[in-house]
């Protein structure tokens, strides 16, 4: 560590871990005061104030059996996740209200607690909650009745994931809002779960877990905090999912074909299980998850998955391909472990993937002029994303992006007993109660480096003001009240200036950024333009945009524009040296590259863009171009011809697909997903216009005809051809076709990989 005594100031360089435990300032204590993320806290308050909360609370009246003011949204709300936004939109009124002080926002969070309330009280046994005959579902898990998969419980379309977003809406209405009556109504909730799991043993509540259930043991730990009622403690231990936990604690990275937003809320309950229940080795292994999914799945905007799944570490080709890159609920769930773990270990390592992943992905994913949510973020060269609407899209990524917008405060100050930390350069003003001091950040970042921090203070007082000096930063210079201060050159730490500080007192930050080229985890030639800490695309067409404001349909929230061919995007040819050489700077983050524009990501909208760009030396163009557009035209030939289809054994596909089945069980083999019964499975398939004329059935093994039946529905299909691992069967020309296939006594099927509804 380098100190230099000055007149005015201590000032030094020091890395995070030697500091004292970090906190958070509370979001009513930080105001936005312009930028981008100022406007997108804005846009997201319109959306929020457009939903209509009696509709979002239809679901849990007519569970309670009281009468509905209005009727329930469409989309997923009436679909079997009944109810999940409710949840979602509990937290988001709450923060949102810290974060501005609207009362309207008061008003109408404490509207849907009471009326909660009512519903909790009708039920009589502390439940309340939206999903479709809850009472009866429950009391088949509470017997023991389960059969369960990684998205149903019982045919139940995660019932657990749903139950979570109250429980979290209650915790938040009462944390960020001080409603005292939703604190009433979680321990209530709280109380009910508890006794609903007692007769289960530990492998059957294993067994629930295997489906998808949010961070419901994050949310008992939370009640442990409120209370100190040791049950709950002990229950948010018991509900922790040991399949996904004992592998991070051997520091086992079995992630892969995973579904990825499933395991990350987990990962976050167990690092606060780890603070409460003094398990450190539970907080190493949400270390070693953190590490793993940040440095190694994520791609260049922070955000991770393919079509939800964890792909391979040393293969990102599929995330390449797929109109289904990213779903922002990931980051969500990333930025939410990533703040827990910086808190945790004051390590600023945390803060750099959090700043990547909050400029990059989330600030991305909401439309910065009429609103709307993004699900998916394809990395595709040329293609598009698809932006929710209030009344037609009840998606998980609307449920998680009313969230994203409200918190921006969270973690650009935080504080120690005597130290104040600046964390991110975001025009904002913090409010340090505990020392009288209120601290002004007027920057225009990232489009100026450069942030003034003045000070107000009611008498003099001592304490260090740390300023980040993150990793991507260059030649920082530090001025007090216009004076430069000496600064050591190491960047991944902070700038501590310790001195007795007045009113009115200035420092002002700047530094250099420069263009890097950042290639994808896995090693490949593909890489992504990144300027300081802002990931830069070019808009390259505006053709196609089918469905760019999502509709009420099931799938609404996937692209339905054409996919163009990979070897139409634009490459970097030639020697590594001159691919960054070929920038040619203009305004305001903006960079010319041939006839492309260069410019922040966050900002691309309304467009098909180019994100990644595949690098070639001169004498490997040729012979690589042509295999990939060999590849390309194989599969976009088969896309062309398909009318609908469903990858089995992944979860939204199936979800998408209307999913049943019994004693029916998934997995991933061989970089392929699969799903097979000892029963049934069954799915629906959209044949528009009739013109699906015949269905392929592709399995990981041998389909043998005499051990497994196909209904089309409900007769006998009519089988066209059977060669090894797949069947063809004619389609009836239905406009939905249902698939139902059984399984003969006592005998499994094989592993089904994909189904195909296609035109010939």
């Amino acid at each position: 560590m380098k100190k230099l005594i000055l007149p005015i100031a201590l000032l030094f360089l020091t890395s995070v871990s030697a500091l004292a435990q970090m906190q958070p300032f509370a979001l009513q204590d930080v105001k936005l005061t312009g930028g981008p993320f100022k406007n997108a806290q804005d846009v997201d308050q319109r959306y929020i104030l457009a939903l209509n909360p009696d509709k979002l609370l239809a679901p849990y009246l007519i569970d309670a059996g009281l009468p509905v003011k209005a009727p329930r949204y469409g989309n997923w709300e009436s679909s079997g996740l009944d109810g999940h936004i409710g949840g979602h939109y509990l937290s988001a009124l709450a923060m949102l209200y810290a974060s501005t002080g609207d009362a309207e926002l008061k008003k109408r969070l404490d509207y849907m607690v009471d009326q909660l309330a009512q519903c909790q009280a009708k039920n009589g046994n502390g439940y309340v909650g939206g999903i479709p005959q809850g009472k009866v579902f429950w009391e088949r898990i509470h017997k023991g009745d389960i059969d369960g998969s990684s998205f149903g419980l019982n045919n139940t379309w995660v019932p657990l994931y749903n139950i979570h977003k109250l429980f979290a809406g209650l915790r938040d209405a009462y944390e960020y809002a001080g409603n005292q009556q939703a604190k009433q109504v979680l321990i209530g909730l709280g109380d009910w779960f508890v006794e609903l799991i007692k007769p289960l043993s530990d492998e059957q509540i294993q067994q629930v877990l295997r489906t998808e259930h949010g961070g419901i043991n994050e949310t008992f730990a939370d009640l442990y905090i409120l209370t100190n009622d040791k049950k709950y403690l002990e229950t948010a231990q018991r509900i922790s999912h040991r399949a996904i936990l004992e592998p991070l604690l051997a520091k086992q990275d079995k992630l892969t074909g995973l579904h990825a937003n499933t395991q990350i809320p987990k990962v976050i309950g167990f690092e606060k299980i780890a603070m409460l229940a003094g398990k450190p080795d539970w907080s190493d292994a949400a270390t070693y998850f953190w590490q793993n999914v940040s440095q190694h799945r994520s791609v260049a905007f922070g955000g991770n998955s393919v079509r939800e799944h964890f792909n391979p570490t040393t293969d990102f080709s599929q995330v390449l391909r797929s109109n289904q890159g990213p779903e922002t609920c990931n980051s969500f769930n990333m930025l939410r472990l990533s703040k827990a773990l910086f808190l945790d270990k004051s390590d600023v390592t945390y803060l750099d993937f959090y700043e990547r992943a909050l400029y990059n992905h989330i600030l991305s994913s909401q439309h910065p002029e009429k609103g709307g949510f993004v699900y998916f973020t394809p990395i595709r060269p040329n293609h598009y994303r698809v932006y929710s609407q209030p009344e037609t899209s009840m998606w998980c990524c609307v449920g998680s992006g009313i969230e994203n917008h409200t918190k921006y405060g969270e973690l650009i100050y935080s504080h120690s007993a005597n130290d104040l930390f600046v964390n991110l350069f975001i025009p904002s003003t913090v409010n340090w109660a505990d020392k009288n001091v209120k601290l002004t950040q007027r920057t225009e970042f990232p489009y100026k480096n450069e942030s003034d921090l003045v000070i107000e203070t009611t008498k003099p007082q001592e304490f260090s003001l740390n300023i980040r000096y993150p990793k991507w930063a260059e030649n920082l210079v530090v001025l007090v009240n216009g004076k430069a201060q000496a600064v050591a050159d190491a960047p991944a730490g902070y700038v501590a200036v310790a001195r007795k500080w007045r009113a009115g007192d200035k420092v002002t930050v700047r530094f250099n950024t420069s263009t890097r080229l950042e290639q994808l985890p896995d090693g490949s030639n593909w890489s992504a333009f990144v300027h300081g800490p802002i990931v830069l695309a070019a808009k390259t067409s505006t053709a196609d945009l089918t469905g760019l404001f999502a509709d009420d349909s099931r799938m609404g929230h996937e692209t339905k524009g054409k996919l163009y061919p990979l070897t139409d995007a634009y490459a970097l040819v030639g020697e590594p040296a001159t691919y960054l050489s070929r920038l040619k700077p203009a305004d305001r983050l903006r960079f010319r590259l041939d006839s492309l524009t260069l410019q922040p990501f966050y900002e691309v909208h309304d467009a098909r863009y180019q994100l990644y760009f595949q690098t070639f030396s001169n004498a490997a163009f040729a012979e690589q171009r042509a295999r990939l557009k060999q590849q390309e035209a194989t599969a976009l030939a088969l896309e062309a011809i398909t009318v609908d289809k469903v990858n089995c054994g992944e979860q939204q596909p199936e979800v998408d697909h209307q999913y049943k089945g019994e004693k029916s069980d998934s997995g991933y083999d061989d970089e392929q997903f699969w799903r097979r019964t000892r029963s049934f499975i069954s799915y629906q398939l959209q044949n528009k216009n009739g013109a699906g004329k015949s269905i392929a059935i592709k399995a990981l093994d041998d389909i043998k005809l005499d051990n497994v039946r196909f209904l089309i529905n409900d007769k006998p299909a009519a089988i066209l051809s059977s060669d090894g691992k797949t069947v063809r069967l004619r389609a009836d020309g239905q406009p939905v076709i249902s698939l139902t296939i059984t399984a003969s006594p006592g005998l499994s099927t094989p592993r089904f990989h994909q189904v195909r509804l296609v035109t010939n």
